[in-house]
C-alpha cells in the first residue's frame, strides 16, 4: 500500500522489530510461574512525553490523571502493565524504587521523583489468586529491562492472560504478551500488548477468528459474535478481562499529541478483538514519545502506525501463547 509520500507500508513492517527498536525504550518482564502471573515494565529512563486513553469500563490504573495534557508533569520514566487486578498496582512501587536508586525522576529540589503510570488486568481466576505481582516483582522486571527483543506469549503481564470469555472460562483460550514495530524513513513506532479480552481475537488482514470462545465440546473455535447473532446467549463473567498496551514513537511530541496517538492506537484493538471496550474490560493504552529522532511527526501518521503496530502485537500475543490446563492456545484449536 503506497502512502501519499510514496512510502510502501508493507516494506516498513519487519517481523523482527519490536517496541525496543524505538530509541530510548527498554522492556523487562517478571513472570511468576507458580500461578502464572506477572508484570511488564516499559522503561524510558531518559524521560518520555506520555499520553493515555482508557476505553474499558472497568479500569485499574495509577497516575493516569497526571497524563492529562493540562497537568504539569510532562514526562514519565516508565509504564507498568501487570496482572493481579488491583493488587498488581503494587508492582509500580518496585519500579519507582529501582529508578530512584539510579537517580532517575522528576527533579523536586534535592529529590528526583520517578513518574511511573501503571495499569492492571484481571487474571485472578488462573491458579492461586493469593499469588500476584507485588513491588518486588516490579523491581525485578525493572532490573531485567533491556533493549533486547522482549519474549512473547506466557510472560510478564501476559502470563495469566486469557481470551474468548463470552461463554465462560470453560470455553476460553490462552492469551499472552506480544510486540511489534513499524519503521519508516522518518519515524519508528512500536507497541507491546497484554491480551486478556472478553472477545475473540481476529487476524485483521483476513477477519478470521484465530483465538477465542470455543464450541461446547471445546474442540473448535466458535466465532462468538456469529453465535450471538444466531441466538446463543453469552455468559461473560464480570471483571475478568482487560487488554493493556503501550505504544512508543521516537519522534518529539507534546502531551496532547501523545494522547491523540494513544486514542488512535485503540483502533488496533478494534480491528483484532470483537467485542472490545466492554463493561467487563479496563482496556488502556499508553503512548510514549521519546524524541530521540529529534524530529517532529505528523500526529495522524503516528497514530495510524500505532494502531497498526497494536494490531500486529495482538495477533503475535495469541500466536505466541502456550496452552495451560483447560486453556488451549491458538495453535491447538482451529
Amino acid at each position: 500500500m503506497e502512502g501519499s509520500e510514496g512510502i510502501n507500508i508493507g516494506r516498513a513492517v519487519d517481523e523482527k522489530l519490536s517496541i525496543v527498536d524505538v530509541a530510548g525504550i527498554k522492556v523487562g518482564n517478571f513472570t511468576d510461574a507458580r500461578r502464572p502471573t506477572g508484570c511488564t515494565v516499559v522503561l524510558c529512563e531518559g524521560g518520555a512525553v506520555a499520553g493515555v486513553d482508557v476505553r474499558g469500563a472497568a479500569p485499574g490504573t495509577r497516575e493516569t490523571e497526571l497524563l492529562n495534557p493540562i497537568n504539569t508533569v510532562q514526562q514519565v520514566h516508565a509504564v507498568v502493565l501487570a496482572g493481579g487486578s488491583s493488587f498488581g498496582l503494587d508492582s509500580a512501587s518496585g519500579v519507582v524504587r529501582y529508578l530512584e536508586e539510579h537517580g532517575i525522576g522528576f527533579p523536586m529540589g534535592t529529590v528526583r521523583v520517578p513518574i511511573v503510570p501503571a495499569a492492571i488486568l484481571f487474571d485472578l481466576g488462573i491458579g492461586d489468586a493469593k499469588i500476584r505481582p507485588d513491588a518486588e516483582a516490579g523491581y525485578k522486571a525493572a532490573t531485567l529491562a533491556s533493549s533486547a527483543r522482549p519474549e512473547e506469549g506466557n510472560v510478564g503481564a501476559g502470563a495469566g492472560a486469557t481470551v474468548g470469555k463470552l461463554f465462560g472460562m470453560q470455553r476460553a483460550m490462552k492469551g499472552g504478551l506480544g510486540t511489534a514495530a513499524i519503521k519508516l524513513d522518518s519515524i519508528t513506532v512500536g507497541a507491546i500488548v497484554a491480551v486478556n479480552c472478553i472477545g475473540d481475537v481476529l487476524d485483521s488482514t483476513t477477519g478470521k477468528v484465530i483465538s477465542g470462545a470455543r464450541t461446547k465440546d471445546g474442540k473448535r473455535l466458535l466465532n462468538a459474535m456469529a453465535a450471538i447473532l444466531a441466538g446463543e446467549s453469552p455468559t461473560a463473567l464480570e471483571g475478568t478481562a482487560t487488554t493493556l498496551g503501550v505504544v512508543a514513537v521516537d519522534a518529539a511530541m507534546t502531551k496532547d499529541q501523545a494522547t491523540k496517538v494513544a486514542q488512535m492506537a485503540h483502533d488496533g484493538l478494534a480491528r483484532t478483538i470483537n467485542p472490545v471496550h466492554t463493561g467487563f474490560d479496563g482496556d488502556t493504552i499508553f503512548a510514549l514519545a521519546t524524541g530521540k529522532s529529534s524530529k517532529r511527526t505528523n500526529v495522524t501518521l503516528a497514530g495510524a502506525l500505532a494502531a497498526e503496530a497494536i494490531s500486529r502485537a495482538v495477533i503475535r500475543a495469541v500466536r505466541a501463547a502456550r496452552g495451560l490446563p483447560g486453556l488451549p492456545s491458538a495453535d491447538e484449536i482451529r
